[in-house]
């Protein structure tokens, strides 16, 4: 097998995991050719194995699908929400056992302003979170730098004004985060039960806390995994959203810029093959 190898040296701990993850390569008789961005195009390649952090996958999702080769994991990044989804080893060896295994499972890809994304985009204050945040700070602190920048973004945090149409209904709503998730695991710590990454639907929750007693509501549900609809929060399910605010704001895939609205997401199933574990 030969691999077309990309590694994000600006990920969570790329910088000292580099070396170990083209050894763990070289051992399990996997011949691979690096290049610095998966667009370039490796002509004999039989994969695309992306070491680094969910960020790092969305250049490489795009290049999986238009030149229909599977996708293998190194989880090197601060979160890994989709490695931890898929059940890949977040060490670089049992990781790259996996890409050596070859067998694959079929997720569904998203897409938002025809820009690729695998685990959730939002609009509002996790949106002002990821961009405060820097890879250097995201080195330095890890999860740390998530809490610091959380409370930052908070402090600016203002309602959005948004519209939802979706299945042929029209809602209205005030929001200061709007997320549309692919996967069950997305954020760093929430895991949604009843979500799944092959399912071919969209979760979209909308955050709108007006007093502490619905941030306790919400901070439960989603720590428990049980999203509900109530005072603070609401939940939506579908195939395509599309969403269009007063004026433009934000978006964020997978930590990355993805423009601003109006946006429309889009459920791609099945699209995506990963190297998972058997």
């Amino acid at each position: 097998m030969i691999a077309q190898l990309v590694i994000n040296m600006k990920s969570g701990r790329a910088r000292t995991h580099a070396d170990a993850t083209r050894e763990a390569l070289r051992a399990a008789g996997i011949d691979f050719v690096e290049t610095a961005w998966p667009s370039d195009v490796v002509a004999d390649a039989d994969c695309i194995v992306c070491a680094g952090g969910d960020g790092t996958l969305l250049g490489a999702i795009d290049a999986a699908i238009t030149r229909n080769l599977p996708l293998g994991i190194v989880p090197l990044g601060t979160f890994n929400d989709l490695a931890r989804s898929l059940g890949i080893s977040l060490d670089v060896r049992g990781a790259v056992q996996t890409i050596a295994a070859r067998h694959e499972r079929a997720i569904d890809a998203a897409r938002v302003n025809g820009r690729y994304y695998v685990n959730e985009a939002s609009i509002g204050v996790s949106s002002r979170i990821t961009r405060l945040q820097t890879p250097e700070l995201k080195q330095t602190f890890g999860f740390l730098a998530v809490i610091a920048t959380a409370f930052e973004a908070l402090r600016y945090a203002r309602p959005i004004r948004a519209e939802v149409r979706f299945d042929g209904r029209h809602l209205r709503m005030r929001t200061i985060q709007l997320t549309v998730a692919n996967n069950r695991h997305f954020g760093g710590f929430i895991n949604v039960e009843d979500a799944a990454i092959d399912d071919g639907y969209f979760e979209l929750y909308s955050v709108d806390i007006r007093n502490v007693y619905e941030a306790f509501a919400i901070a439960h549900a989603l720590l428990t995994g049980r999203p509900f609809n109530g005072p603070g929060l609401h939940a939506l399910r579908s195939q395509r959203f599309e969403v269009s605010t007063r004026r433009p704001h934000h978006i964020t895939a997978d930590g990355e810029p993805a423009g601003t609205t109006p946006a429309l997401f889009e459920n791609i199933p099945k699209a995506l093959r990963v190297f998972v574990p058997q």
